[in-house]
């Protein structure tokens, strides 16, 4: 590591002591390469010259942080993302939740909601949506305010629907949806099964009782001690042989809850609680 980026990384982690102090969102355990290239998309945004003058801003305007959150977290996601996923939950986890009256889904780190409807659209179609409360969770409060309003631009819908049959999808996504004005909105009679909250992976406790986790490409943004806390998190809120879903290029092993889960579909990132 060459002496500019040390000085710029001690730089990162006083920014980030400061806005848990100041704001307690806690950004601390982020993975650190994800974070340089996020600081340096900050510092060209705000015209800063440096992180310490970015911290200023941040620590004394909370408009600013608010700004600051959308680099923070990362809103990257698309309906049906990974199509095999979807349909792996379909047909490997979709037979065990029938057997439960009712269900507790958590979706950690919802974002803007994509991976939250792509859940309700398979839930519904498998009969389960009228017995299913899903929890949305996120820290940012304009990805909340986004995924609860259900609404995304018509040029992403073809390709949402083709990521749709290819999860095993048994209508047309537009089924779901109303459009006008350039954009799609879901419908409400999948929106009144979800309940929405801010959660942080990093400072709260366990969110619910649930028989599902999904958390998709939230962990890979994290060092291994914050993952390691995610993860408990995520074991102690299922049931026993709750399931839990991961992002691609994410997994359980190698961590302090390794032991904690067995593979169901390890090819598409599921898991179940021993």
């Amino acid at each position: 590591m060459d002496e500019d980026t040390r000085l710029f990384d001690i730089e990162v982690r006083l920014l980030l002591e400061g806005v848990f102090q100041v704001y307690q969102h806690d950004f601390r355990n982020y993975a650190t390469a994800s974070l340089r290239r996020r600081m340096q998309q900050a510092m060209e945004h705000f015209g800063c010259t440096s992180i310490s003058e970015l911290q200023h801003r941040v620590l004394h305007d909370r408009r600013v942080f608010a700004q600051m959150l959308q680099f923070f977290t990362v809103q990257v996601s698309e309906l049906f993302r990974d199509p095999g996923y979807f349909l792996a939950l379909r047909q490997e986890v979709v037979p065990v939740l029938k057997t439960y009256p009712s269900l507790k889904v958590w979706v950690a780190g919802c974002s803007t909601g994509e991976e939250l409807w792509s859940l309700a659209v398979l839930f519904d179609e498998e009969d389960l949506l009228e017995r299913t409360v899903f929890y949305a969770t996120d820290i940012n409060p304009v990805a909340l305010r986004t995924a609860e309003a259900g609404i995304y631009p018509l040029d992403r819908i073809a390709r949402f629907s083709a990521n749709y049959r290819q999860a095993g999808g048994r209508r047309s996504l537009s089924d779901y949806l109303v459009t006008g004005y350039d954009a799609a909105a879901f419908d409400r009679r999948l929106r009144k099964q979800v309940v929405f909250a801010d959660h942080s992976l990093a400072t709260d406790s366990v969110f619910s009782e649930v028989q599902m986790v999904s958390c998709r490409n939230v962990l890979i943004y994290f060092n291994r001690a914050l993952q390691d806390r995610a993860l408990g998190l995520f074991h102690d809120a299922l049931v026993r042989r709750g399931f839990l879903g991961l992002g691609s290029h994410e997994t359980v092993r190698f961590t302090a809850h390794a032991e904690a889960f067995e593979d169901l579909v390890p090819e598409h990132r599921i898991y179940r609680r021993r």
